[in-house]
């Protein structure tokens, strides 16, 4: 529920809900907020956003600056932290998209799904990279970008039909907005292994994805490299994206059977033992090859 969408002051509401509300008062267009502010957007009366600021800012989820103004606190983040789709599985990620990072120099990400959105756990970016809309933190619908659609091709198929039924966003004139095209296009993300999203959000960006796979098998992420349209080579990137994929995946405790893993596509370095990473720089034109990343994760941060 976002601020914009709460009760309005006045209505019946739990504790905990006007706790939740002024939380969600803040977001990435309203990082800081003075106590007015708040109660507005909370939905709350000032005296009760006066109550629950305090009560807040004392635990550490809030921090008050010299102003009067304040921001979401450490306390959070530390909280957050434990949250096994977001820095544990960066931290897991990381050697695997620092080195698809140095294969390609360009915008590299790592995402999970949440709802029908895609929210971004990570980005690297380069000086000469394309452009992107994206933070650490950001939302996209599913169908928009790579990752989504990575993501959203091997999700429940009775969520992908609601998905698919229901209203797609546009972004610009490319960006696909008819359910029977989407069916299509996660169709095809299915068989090939990797979704292509061109031109979707922006007019000049093209990102190819791939779905990372948990212990389990099911697919809990998914990693892109977003490089310029014009001239963008799609079979060059693919074999990278998924040896980072299959890397990570590894590294996350997944244990495909190769004898049951369909060949289309593979590459040598992407069926190989260890972590299964191969070697990224090796793939892409001009680049020297790159030492496989750690097989094994990395510690947990800290409580």
């Amino acid at each position: 529920m976002t601020a914009d969408a709460l009760p309005e002051p006045g209505a019946a509401r739990s504790a905990p809900d006007r706790l939740l509300a002024v939380l969600a008062a803040f977001d990435h267009a309203h990082p800081a907020l003075t106590l007015t502010d708040i109660s507005r957007r909370a939905g709350l009366t000032l005296t009760t956003a006066h109550r629950l600021v305090g009560a807040l800012t004392e635990w550490g989820a809030l921090e008050r600056d010299a102003d009067g103004v304040y921001h979401v606190g450490l306390r959070l983040w530390e909280v957050a932290a434990l949250a096994p789709r977001g820095l544990a599985l960066r931290q897991i990620a990381l050697p695997y998209l620092e080195d698809l990072y140095e294969a390609t120099h360009e915008n590299v990400q790592l995402a999970v799904r949440d709802g029908d959105e895609v929210v971004y756990i990570e980005w690297l970016s380069g000086r000469s990279a394309v452009g992107v809309h994206i933070r650490v933190g950001a939302r996209w619908p599913l169908h928009a970008t790579g990752v989504g659609l990575a993501l959203l091709a091997h999700g429940d198929p009775a969520s992908q039909e609601t998905y698919c039924q229901g209203e797609l966003a546009a972004f610009t004139p490319y960006t696909i907005t008819d359910g029977a095209r989407l069916r299509r296009v996660l169709a095809e993300v299915r068989r090939s292994g990797v979704a292509v999203s061109s031109r979707q959000v922006t007019e000049d960006a093209l990102s190819v994805a791939a779905p990372i796979r948990g212990p389990g098998g099911a697919v809990v992420a998914a990693v892109s490299v977003v490089v310029p349209q014009a001239g963008a080579q799609v079979p060059v990137l693919t074999p990278a994206v998924r040896v980072a994929a299959r890397g990570i995946s590894r590294a996350l405790g997944w244990q495909p059977d190769e004898a049951s893993t369909p060949r289309a596509g593979r590459s040598s370095s992407d069926s190989g033992s260890g972590s299964g990473s191969g070697s990224l720089g090796s793939l892409i034109p001009g680049r020297s090859a790159l030492p496989a990343p750690r097989s094994t994760p990395l510690p947990a941060p800290p409580p």
